[in-house]
């Protein structure tokens, strides 16, 4: 007995055939069966159906049968496939339609471990093309969703994986989940980057540190999560620290302040001066990047996760090692290895240094810059001055190790003797020159010059040679009072010899003002004369460039002043004819008086009876 499937979709027995067995297909092409029934997808003879052997409205109805076993497809929806094979070209995903899509290989770059059998979200950009090909994009679909899942990673701050496209201006460009992020430069690593181009076109992991909700930018960082994960070791590495631990690390950074050394994922600093006993320009001096190196545990703050090494501390301290017969007085040699204005530090050992005080390098009490005797990298004879071992210091002196010129300075310079010296340096008050090497004296202004002067560079300059005479001394300062001005006669004693107070002398006015003008005499003296005393007869002032008669009225030496008076010379003439007049008016009236006393007392009674006629009106 045979099951059979009539028109009405019921199934009936019907007895079986002695002929041969038939396949399902032949005997309904043969009977002219309908097949608007559910056949079995596996024995279903296909050419048959092809070839139009059953009736057209049997096919339709097999055709919706078929449709009903694949899954509904939308256009421009983002559905779940399955990935069914991957080449260097295409990758196939199998959505459940009738067909499989075929996706561009690098739209999966960014996930170099997707693998057959792998989900992936696809986005139906068509459900056939005019192959009758299904068209997917991956990247659509991720774009369309990648937003969320950006905004969702940033909320929820969590690790997502980007494929670093290209290089640009300031960093790279990272794909993430569909989406073109930046990748600051500062951001790519914690120690420095020296070729960006070895990120390109790889996957790595990346924490969203900033996102723009307005023009949609996203900037990323993987320092951050290496941060993270260097704090976590470095929590670890300190809450196990102890100071003087020695431990092992690489050189990592070099600057000019110090050294950073990788102690296994966090970071240390060994200081400049905690690298070598001794001076050193640069840390590059004493170590190489990327080199092994042992290093000592100076101090660490758990706060602020900082750890302080030291590289020299590994080594015995050179001053431990200097020799204990060292004493002061004794000579040494050694090495300027720094130059500074007050003095320069020089090592006699490596690692033990000595100051040698600028006051220290020369006997003269000039003050003088350490710069002006020495410079880097000289060698040197010096003297210890002290010596203290437990503060690992001392101090150095050269001029010790040449003759002090001042032990015999009045012998060799005494007072009023004449020398040549020359000017090292130019105040307001005077000059300093230098009669030897160490031996200076002070030209006082008021000692340069017997006329005065405003400064002493109207006289002299730096490095002119002069004629100088010892005025006085102070050994015990080093100071010598010199004077240039005594080696030549003094001009006023021969002004006042050749002007004496109350010589007239032709002179021109110059420099006439409110208060007075300047007078020249035809030698070239100059004298002043006070505003009053430049009236002439007429009443009116002086002018400048007029000639007149003078008179020396005062010679002020303290203050080297000449002063002279045009009043003086007309004033006093007048004063003199008005004084003769006087005296000639009194001899008229003294005679007249005589001659008076010489009258009769006649003549009297004759007077005085004239008087009583004149009273009575008669």
């Amino acid at each position: 007995m045979e099951e059979e499937i009539n028109k009405a979709g019921e199934t009936v027995t019907a007895p079986a055939a002695e002929a041969p067995a038939e396949t399902p297909a032949k005997e309904n092409r043969r009977r002219g069966v309908s097949l608007n029934a559910s056949v079995d997808p596996e024995n279903f003879d296909w050419d048959a159906f092809e070839s139009d052997a059953v009736y057209n409205d049997d096919r339709e109805n097999i055709k919706a049968q078929y449709d009903k076993t694949l899954s509904k497809v939308v256009e421009n929806d983002v559905v779940e496939g399955v990935v069914t094979s991957i080449n260097k070209r295409e990758v196939i995903v199998n959505i459940g339609y009738k067909s499989e899509g075929v996706i561009s290989a690098p739209e999966f770059r960014y996930n170099p471990d997707l693998k057959v059998g792998d989900k992936v979200d696809v986005y139906v950009e068509s459900a056939e093309d005019r192959k009758g090909q299904l068209i997917l994009s991956h990247k659509k679909a991720r774009a369309l969703k990648s937003w969320d899942m950006v905004n969702a990673a940033y909320d929820k701050n969590e690790i997502v994986k980007g494929f670093v496209k290209t290089r640009t201006k300031g960093g790279m460009i990272v794909d993430v989940f569909g989406i073109e992020a930046f990748l600051p430069g500062s951001q790519i690593d914690i120690k420095p980057i020296r070729d960006y181009d070895t990120y390109v076109n790889t996957t790595m992991d990346f924490k969203i540190v900033k996102i723009n909700q307005e023009f949609r930018n996203v900037v990323v960082s993987h320092k951050a999560l290496l941060e993270a994960e260097q704090e976590q070791k470095r929590s670890e590495l300190i809450s196990k620290l102890e100071k003087g631990q020695i431990l092992e690390g690489t050189v990592k950074n070099i600057t000019n302040y110090g050294v950073f050394v990788d102690l296994g994922g966090v970071d240390g600093l060994i200081h400049i001066t905690d690298l070598s006993w001794g001076r050193i320009n640069h840390p590059e001096d004493v170590v190489t990047l990327d080199e092994e190196i042992k290093v000592v545990v100076l101090d660490f703050n758990e706060t602020q996760k900082r750890i302080a090494l030291g590289l020299k501390q590994l080594t015995p301290h050179p001053w431990d090692n200097l020799s204990p017969d060292l004493k002061v007085g004794d000579t040494v040699k050694g090495k300027v290895v720094a130059v500074a204005d007050y003095g320069a530090f020089v090592e006699i050992e490596p690692g033990v240094e000595g100051l040698v005080h600028v006051s220290e390098m020369s006997w003269s009490p000039r003050l003088h810059s350490a710069q002006e005797f020495l410079k880097l990298g000289d060698e040197v004879e010096a003297v210890v001055l002290t010596l203290d071992r437990e503060a690992r210091k001392m101090s150095l002196g050269l001029k010790q190790l040449t003759v002090n010129p001042w032990e015999n300075i009045r012998e060799k310079y005494p007072v009023g003797s004449q020398h040549k010296a020359t000017i090292r340096n130019i105040t307001n008050f005077g000059v300093f020159a230098e009669l030897e090497d160490g031996v200076e004296g002070l030209i006082h202004i008021s000692d340069l010059s017997w006329n005065k002067i405003k400064h002493p560079s109207e006289m002299v300059q730096t490095g002119d040679a002069i004629d100088v005479v010892i005025l006085d001394f102070d050994e015990s300062n080093h100071k010598l009072s010199l004077g240039h001005k005594q080696l030549t006669p003094n001009p006023w004693d021969e002004l006042e010899a050749k002007y004496p107070v109350g010589t007239v002398i032709e002179g021109t006015v110059s420099g006439a003002g409110d208060k007075g003008a300047t007078v020249t005499f035809d030698d070239g003296t100059e004298a002043y004369a006070f505003a009053r005393e430049i009236v002439k007869e007429d009443g009116k002032p002086a002018t400048n460039g007029e000639k007149l008669p003078f008179k020396v009225v005062e010679l002020r030496r303290s203050t080297r002043r000449v002063l002279v008076s045009h009043v003086r010379t007309y004033a006093e003439a007048k004063a003199a004819q008005a004084s003769a007049e006087v005296d000639n008016t009194k001899k008229a009236v003294k005679k007249i008086n005589s001659n008076i006393e010489k009258a009769t007392l006649g003549d009297i009674s004759e007077l005085a009876a004239l008087k009583d006629k004149l009273e009575k009106g008669e």
